[in-house]
């Protein structure tokens, strides 16, 4: 059995077993069908982010003895999480009877870590058929050869990974517009925007609604119409603003090498998609300079709050660290031989920046040293699917048009992880 199971390793990698919109698809399923509508957005008024982790393992009956025979396997959801919310420092409780990171990937794993603790107490004290099998070490499990976790979120993680390069012909973030502006000043002329107003408008992800841009008396309505200003702000991760282009021209080299790589050939970048999460005390910082400029890349950030800094790190720096230090966490660790590892990470359709993704969760991470046995900086394979999440931001904008009232985050995030946390001991 063993000797199948390390056939299945050698000749059907990861990314070769399913296909990125095949894993949206299922987690989309599983949320609309296998989930009850308590917790979940309010139609066409609020809206939330998905992640999840989806089990792979062969179908029975197999035999692995050419590498070009097809792999037939089952996906299965093992754990699912919502949220968008991120408490503040003074609301951080010593009895830890406060969550005070629910994001949806910080959900994910939290329930993926209980599936865990479910499937170790089903084999060491139950002694029934589970995902682990014993180890080396007396007393000690690992985890099956032919089972792999694939990790899913239905929009790029906070922090390092949201930081990506926007094109000229793309959509850019907002600024704000003064009456200069409005009389049509030049576009090599808009490096003169304030840089603390371009924070205040531009970078605060953690916004409850979509903001409206707040145009000067004199702004011609033609010039909305036409994409010189547009409605939306870059909002809590999701959005494709409009706004007038920036020009990278007054940019020095250094400052614009690390994004320029991320961008196609030839492609000028002209800004960056912003990110709400803030530097950690004692890094470099943010420049807050206009255009793509704004950010530095390849730093920790903390999660944004409403007023109040959080402590919580980006979901970018949290999945990172998963990705040296395993998902089961200290407490599963004391009874398993080795950590276990996603073998790859789905982001829905979004925007998005495969080398943005590489660099928050892989690039900065390869200094990493002094581990002990058994841990390392993984090469987890990085996908993006082509499929919208349905109660996403962008897509209950686009289906409530100009419906009145405001577009909101899911007041009810906290209440899903009732249902994110569902006894595991039943087949999803």
């Amino acid at each position: 059995m063993c000797i199948a199971w390390l056939n299945f390793r050698a000749l059907a990698p990861a990314w070769t077993m399913w296909t990125a919109d095949e894993i949206a698809h299922l987690c989309y399923e599983h949320y609309r069908i296998s989930l009850t509508k308590k917790g979940k957005p309010e139609p066409n008024r609020e809206w939330t982010l998905l992640a999840a982790v989806v089990k792979i393992q062969p179908t029975a009956d197999q035999t692995y003895d050419s590498p070009d025979k097809p792999v037939q396997v089952t996906k299965e959801v093992v754990s699912m999480g919502t949220g968008t919310k991120c408490i503040g420092r003074s609301k951080m409780r010593k009895s830890g009877d406060i969550l005070n990171d629910s994001h949806a990937e910080v959900i994910a794993r939290r329930s993926f870590q209980r599936y865990l603790l479910h499937q170790l107490h089903l084999v060491a004290a139950l002694k029934q058929d589970s995902i682990f099998v014993p180890g080396t070490q007396r007393g000690l499990w690992k985890l099956r050869p032919d089972l792999l976790f694939v990790f899913f979120s239905s929009h790029t993680p906070c922090g390092d990974a949201s930081i990506i390069p926007m094109l000229a012909f793309e959509d850019q973030p907002c600024y704000p517009v003064s009456a200069e502006w409005a009389s049509n000043i030049s576009v090599e002329d808009s490096d003169k925007l304030e840089a603390t107003k371009d924070k205040r408008k531009c970078e605060d992800l953690d916004s409850r609604v979509t903001k409206k841009m707040r145009l000067e008396p004199e702004t011609p309505a033609g010039e909305v119409a036409n994409g010189v200003a547009h409605h939306k702000s870059f909002g809590n991760q999701e959005s494709g603003p409009v706004t007038p282009n920036v020009s990278s021209s007054t940019l020095d080299s250094e400052e614009l090498a690390a994004i320029t790589e991320m961008a196609p050939v030839g492609a000028k970048v002209v800004d960056v998609y912003r990110t709400g999460a803030k530097c950690v005390p004692g890094e470099a910082g943010d420049s807050g300079k206009p255009g793509a400029a704004y950010h530095q890349v390849g730093l920790l950030r903390v999660k944004p709050g409403r007023g109040d800094r959080t402590c919580s790190m980006s979901c970018s720096d949290k999945l990172a660290r998963w990705n040296i230090l395993g998902c089961q966490g200290a407490l599963l660790m004391h009874f398993l031989e080795e950590p276990i590892y996603l073998s790859a990470v789905v982001i829905g359709k979004c925007p998005y920046s495969q080398e943005a993704m590489q660099r928050a969760l892989i690039g900065r991470c390869q200094n990493v040293s002094a581990l002990p046995k058994g841990f390392g900086v993984q090469e987890v394979k990085i996908q993006q699917s082509d499929l919208l999440f349905e109660q996403s931001r962008s897509a209950v904008q686009a289906k409530r048009a100009d419906s009145p009232g405001r577009l909101v985050p899911c007041g009810a995030d906290l209440e899903s992880a009732k249902w994110n946390s569902l006894d595991h001991s039943r087949s999803f």
